[in-house]
């Protein structure tokens, strides 16, 4: 599951990775984008510039077109079947982008979250699928991200992770007009060793805090690793 994310970079890292994509120059920055807010994807009707979509897919068939909040994410397991995912999944993909995401480990009653991100700093390039919902003429677009199974390091907090694409030639081949066998392919666990992970203050629980204080790291006595 990925139920949190951040994207909290400028417009030149963007830029430097993804040369291919016009970010724009008023980037908006979110520590802590939670479902139904807006964050900035790529699509692959537009793949040169990002796009501020909201998170929660509203299948273009909804009658009332709300979000709900229910299909944030898309299991990949069976999704070219799916009603909400199986045209967006042949038809309709894009690349969410960030910089890490959240996830919790329960102790007890509590839940103590973990930022996770590469070990390289790099991008996170979420891999997802887009629809767009007519309201009286006007588009309301909006994206589910994929998961799949976790790697080694996620896999000590939760069963799923965001399925994560590895770079940019793989961004390019998600958003191009491939097999679906292909799109299969790419729809698999980030190679292990590949993110580092932390835990975080618990602040981030709270949707309304949104600052840099999000991503400090809180120092652990064990290392959660050492132990499995």
């Amino acid at each position: 599951m990925c139920g949190r994310f951040s994207l909290a970079v400028n417009e030149s890292k963007i830029q430097k990775e993804l040369p291919f994509v016009d970010t724009g120059n008023q980037l908006r920055k979110s520590y802590n984008v939670a479902p139904t807010q807006h964050a900035y994807v790529i699509t692959n009707m537009q793949a040169d510039r990002l796009q501020y979509l909201t998170w929660g897919l509203v299948p273009f068939w909804s009658k009332e077109g709300k979000n709900t909040g229910r299909l944030i994410n898309a299991r990949s397991e069976g999704i070219e079947s799916k009603p909400s995912f199986r045209i967006p999944i042949r038809k309709r993909r894009c690349v969410v982008l960030a910089d890490s995401f959240y996830e919790w480990r329960r102790a007890g009653d509590k839940k103590i979250p973990y930022r996770i991100l590469p070990k390289d700093n790099s991008l996170l390039y979420m891999a997802g699928i887009w629809d767009i919902w007519d309201k009286e003429g006007y588009p309301v677009k909006s994206f589910s991200i994929i998961t799949t199974q976790p790697n080694e390091e996620v896999s000590f907090l939760h069963d799923r992770m965001p399925v994560l694409l590895s770079n940019q030639e793989e961004c390019e081949q998600w958003l191009d007009d491939i097999p679906l066998e292909d799109v299969f392919a790419l729809m698999r666990p980030a190679p292990n060793h590949s993110l580092k992970v932390y835990r975080v203050p618990q602040e981030v629980n709270n949707v309304r805090n949104n600052g840099p204080e999000l991503h400090e790291e809180i120092p652990e006595s064990l290392d959660l690793f050492s132990q499995r």
